[in-house]
């Protein structure tokens, strides 16, 4: 803990994502119990108000309070992000870490659907896989997680490389332990802080690429309140009003921001040299 604590010290950026992400945690936690709005209520004699002691962030086209919705919509744009993150890391790491560790024919089939899948920029492959699903949160979700699945292979495919030519594991093999419990007990376990690591860059993109789907009307439907599909219903009315689509592409920024700035923090500590630098 001692370490923890003075590695945060040195290390400015991870204590701000850190402060940001609970910030934002507690936000979408606590907030809504102790709203006096509801995300859904529409009240057309308030519409497009500006920020005031009633609305903080004003009110949109329909008079619900910005707030309210971006606390509502932050716990359908966080939970999917996290839950597509899980998706992608056991679908990824599972394959990438047989390929690995099997190698042969087995490690060339798998990598090549892999390299297959990267060929795409990750978004447009969302955006064709989620109009093909069609337009749903459960479908963008699996959209993006198939776009995020083969970057956990690579990541897990060089662990297992690398692990798998260790003493222990070549006594564990000469012992004729099964394979599934070399694979967990030591290739995986010894090769999680990378994985760790790319997991929680990828919750950044995760968010942003949901976001992004919800922006084009592929993810979340209305009136189901999510932060990409609430700036892109309210992005008609930023001249005039523009906290209704300022307001959650802001929460989307933070979010992402602070994903990253942990991850960057987190790899300086799985890097014990740079770990040492920062004490």
């Amino acid at each position: 803990m001692r370490e923890i604590i003075t590695f945060l010290r040195h290390n400015t950026l991870a204590v701000v994502g850190l402060v940001i992400l609970l910030v934002l945690v507690g936000l979408i936690t606590i907030g809504p119990s102790i709203s006096p709005y509801t995300p859904t209520k529409l009240d057309i004699l308030h519409k497009l108000e500006g920020p005031s002691f009633a609305h903080w962030l004003g009110t949109d086209a329909f008079g619900r309070d910005v707030l309210t919705r971006i606390m509502y919509g932050g716990r359908a744009t966080l939970t999917i992000g996290v839950g597509v993150v899980a998706i992608a890391f056991v679908v990824g790491v599972f394959f990438g870490m047989l390929a690995g560790f099997a190698g042969g024919w087995i490690d060339n089939v798998i990598m090549r659907i892999v390299d297959a899948i990267l060929a795409f920029p990750a978004l447009v492959l969302a955006i064709a896989l989620a109009a093909a699903f069609g337009p749903s949160l459960q479908n963008a979700m699996l959209a993006v997680a198939i776009t995020l699945a083969p970057q956990f292979a690579r990541v897990a495919r060089s662990q297992a490389l690398s692990i798998s030519v260790k003493p222990y594991v070549e006594a564990a093999i000469s012992l004729g332990l099964p394979t599934h419990r070399i694979l967990l007990r030591y290739v995986f376990i010894n090769g999680l802080g990378p994985l760790l690591v790319q997991s929680t860059l990828a919750l950044g993109s995760a968010i942003l690429q949901t976001a992004s789907l919800g922006f084009l009307g592929l993810g979340a439907q209305p009136p189901l309140s999510e932060w990409g599909a609430d700036v892109s219903s309210n992005l008609q009315y930023v001249r005039s009003a523009a906290w209704v689509a300022l307001s959650p592409g802001m929460a989307i920024l933070l979010a992402v921001l602070s994903f990253n700035l942990i991850g960057d923090s987190l790899a300086d500590w799985m890097n014990p040299r740079r770990r040492s630098e920062l004490r």
